[in-house]
């Protein structure tokens, strides 16, 4: 992740982090946050975080007064939040990562709607719970009496912030509709149809008036924040493999600038513990249970210690009986491993204190004879991960 700064509407200096995949971006997207919120919000991470893991490069920054951006929030409107997409992609450009795909979430997403008719080099819009019509987020603003200049202090989802008059005037006049009728992007909308805040009548709106392509998502229970979790990794998953079909995606090579023959770990959400790893041109993921603070959305460590030596070992079955030229139709095996006290091993004559046990089932289907059994069982003996696991091994680590 990268802080950047680049110049808004108004020239002050807007905060930015753009997130990279390990090896070289297959496209790039940038991200507009909802009124008020900012570019750390969760649900601005976590989509950034999934869409990177996919190959995207991904900008989000804070709008003018804002976060960590300069300028006063007071002096803003939609207009000029517009303008600050329009620098921002302006910005990525420059960068060598034109944005071929815009991400809003709430007036955000009214906001990407309105700037990618301005960049040539958008071909898709996607919005997570964006209004038809901008004015809509005054509906929900606490406002106190206006001062001798206009200016009012709104409570939203918890903050506060002060806006001005032209803020009011110009979402008042701000219209989607015919921004809409000529948008030439592909369009994916998402919502939630129990969204508190912006109702499900503005995506019907939205999806009416756009052209095809579009599409239509629900986001089932979400809430107007995408707060939780699961459903930002839905929405980025959905996003990643929609844009995927619109987009001129450089060739999923490898998913890592890592040397061949590394297999490179990279945290990929440092809220937990979700691992990319990247060996070649091969992408998983690797998680804890939610039990003891992850997210369960891969294999544990030891999970994908077990599924080496599985693998291993049907590939080593495998191989012999191919050669031999035997009819085994099919290999499945078993891995359960648990950590147990050396004395109580099978024949254990390890260290005291507890060692590592796998345990393996291996099924053989086919018209095998049991001579032929009994020598495929020997052979899984054989796979070089078994004879790895059951020998001393040593790690060297350095620091880089």
């Amino acid at each position: 992740m990268e802080k950047i700064t680049f110049a808004g509407h108004a020239d002050h200096e807007l905060a930015a982090r753009l997130d990279r995949p390990a090896g070289t971006p297959r496209a790039a997207a940038l991200f507009a946050h909802c009124f008020t919120c900012g570019k750390d919000i969760h649900a601005a991470r976590r989509i950034a975080q999934r869409l990177t893991s996919a190959g995207f490069a991904v900008l989000r920054f804070d709008f003018t007064g804002l976060g960590h951006s300069g300028g006063e929030f007071e002096n803003t409107t939609f207009t000029t939040n517009v303008a600050d997409l329009v620098a921002a992609a302006n910005h990525m450009e420059e960068m060598g990562l034109p944005p071929a795909l815009l991400i809003g979430h709430s007036l955000g997403g009214a906001a990407v709607i309105k700037a990618a008719a301005q960049l040539p080099c958008v071909r898709a819009v996607a919005t997570l719970g964006a209004p038809f019509d901008p004015e809509h987020v005054t509906t929900h603003l606490a406002a106190t009496e206006p001062d001798a200049d206009g200016v009012r202090e709104v409570s939203l989802g918890g903050g506060t912030v002060r806006i001005g008059p032209d803020f009011l005037d110009d979402v008042a006049s701000a219209s989607l509709a015919n921004t809409l009728d000529n948008l030439k992007r592909a369009l994916l909308v998402m919502h939630a149809p129990r969204d508190e805040i912006v109702g499900i009548d503005n995506a019907t709106q939205i999806f009416t008036h756009a052209k095809h392509p579009k599409s239509f998502v629900t986001l089932d229970s979400a809430d107007h924040l995408v707060s939780d979790r699961a459903d930002a990794d839905y929405a980025a998953g959905v996003i990643a493999a929609w844009a995927s079909r619109y987009l001129d995606l450089a060739p999923e090579t490898a998913p890592s600038d890592a040397p061949e023959g590394v297999v490179r770990v990279a945290e990929a959400d440092p809220d937990g513990f979700l691992q990319d790893i990247a060996a070649g041109r091969h992408h998983l993921q690797a998680d804890e249970p939610e039990k003891v603070g992850g997210t369960d959305r891969g294999l544990s460590p030891y999970g994908l210690l077990a599924a080496a030596l599985g693998a291993c070992t049907s590939m080593t079955i495998r191989m012999y009986a191919r050669r031999k030229e035997w009819p085994l139709d099919s290999v499945r095996v078993d891995v359960c491993h648990a950590k147990i006290h050396a004395e109580d091993a099978e024949g254990g004559d390890g260290p005291s204190g507890k060692i590592d046990r796998f345990e393996r089932r291996i099924c053989l289907a086919g018209d095998l004879d049991d001579t032929q059994r009994e020598r495929l069982l020997e052979i899984a003996d054989k796979c070089p991960v078994h004879q790895t696991l059951e020998r001393s091994s040593k790690v060297v680590t350095e620091l880089v």
